[in-house]
């Protein structure tokens, strides 16, 4: 019974990939056609796009009255993109190049609004009011980056021009988020199963698990980077991505109504989460790349908080 609900949970993983993979394509082809920035494109289309499964993850458990599910699940996004995924990239594409980076302050800022979710759990519980902060964070940030960067060329951009969407490409953006709200169904299921099983917080399973079976989309574009050469793509898109998961919290946090969930001992995992992002701005700032022996520190960050959090989860 055990094992047949875990080849469930893992097939869900892989339908949620193929699913997302299909989205992110077809999307990507649109933003070619439409003449958008390269940096638009990878920072807000393919790092929201890259989200679709933690959306999808998030509306699932705000309509089953499990907010604990996205609160890992979001959270958990944060060290698999930086201390795991990213650190991958450095160290087998022999570093990663940051050519499409942002300004010493939009970089900050980023992170910061990356990590605001986490110091929105410090304090144990989230708020309709901490919700509306986190939405309104985004917001401001995708206006600072437009002014830095610019995510429309105005002077080419094709947005209103019909032929530049093709209905198969259409078709097959929707046939992707059919899969993925379909497998967020039994992934969120499964999740809540396993953590009845185990006998611990469906939020530990979200934030060690979930986290990285819903990042999957991030981790195939890790590898597509390291094939084709193309790091700078992926790195705007893991910016986005977590990015894009702090709109979602405070998103799944106001369509919660309001309602209060705690999250117990928080503190010392938003600790690993900030040494872990200084680290990182740090490696990032130094040499405008992350090297091979700092994607190990990286990553070496990353088992640590693993094993700190399953070392808690089972010892509650």
């Amino acid at each position: 019974m055990f094992l047949i609900q875990t080849i469930i949970y893992l097939l869900s993983f892989i339908a949620i990939w193929l699913g997302a993979g299909l989205i992110v394509r077809s999307a990507d082809r649109f933003s070619h056609k439409l003449r958008l920035s390269s940096f638009a494109v990878s920072f807000f289309i393919l790092g929201m796009l890259t989200s679709t499964p933690e959306f999808a993850v998030g509306i699932t458990s705000v309509a089953e009255g499990n907010p604990e599910v996205f609160v890992g699940n979001l959270i958990g996004g944060i060290p698999v993109i930086f201390l795991f995924i990213i650190p991958i990239l450095a160290i087998f594409g022999n570093g990663v190049k940051l050519t499409h980076q942002l300004s010493k302050k939009n970089l900050l800022l980023t992170l910061g609004v990356i990590l605001a979710p986490s110091l929105a759990v410090g304090d144990e519980n989230v708020t309709l009011v901490e919700g509306i902060i986190l939405i309104l964070l985004y917001i401001i940030l995708f206006y600072v980056i437009e002014r830095e960067k610019g995510v429309f060329d105005t002077n080419h951009s094709n947005i209103l021009n019909i032929h530049s969407y093709s209905y198969k490409d259409i078709l097959k953006v929707l046939l992707g988020v059919a899969i993925v709200f379909v497998s967020s169904q039994f992934i969120v299921d499964k999740t809540l199963l396993f953590a009845d099983i185990l006998r611990i917080s469906p939020f530990y399973i979200s934030l060690i698990i979930l986290s990285l079976g819903t990042n999957l989309p991030e981790l195939s574009l890790a590898v597509r980077s390291v094939i084709s050469g193309k790091k700078d793509v992926a790195f705007g898109d893991y910016l986005g991505s977590a990015a894009a998961n702090t709109f979602l919290f405070g998103l799944f946090t106001v369509m919660s109504v309001g309602e209060t969930f705690a999250v117990q001992s928080f503190f010392k995992t938003f600790i690993i989460l900030l040494a872990g992002l200084s680290l990182f701005y740090f490696f990032s700032r130094s040499k405008n790349d992350i090297s091979r022996k700092e994607g190990i520190i990286l990553l070496s960050v990353y088992i640590i908080f693993v094993i700190f959090e399953v070392f808690f989860a089972t010892n509650l």
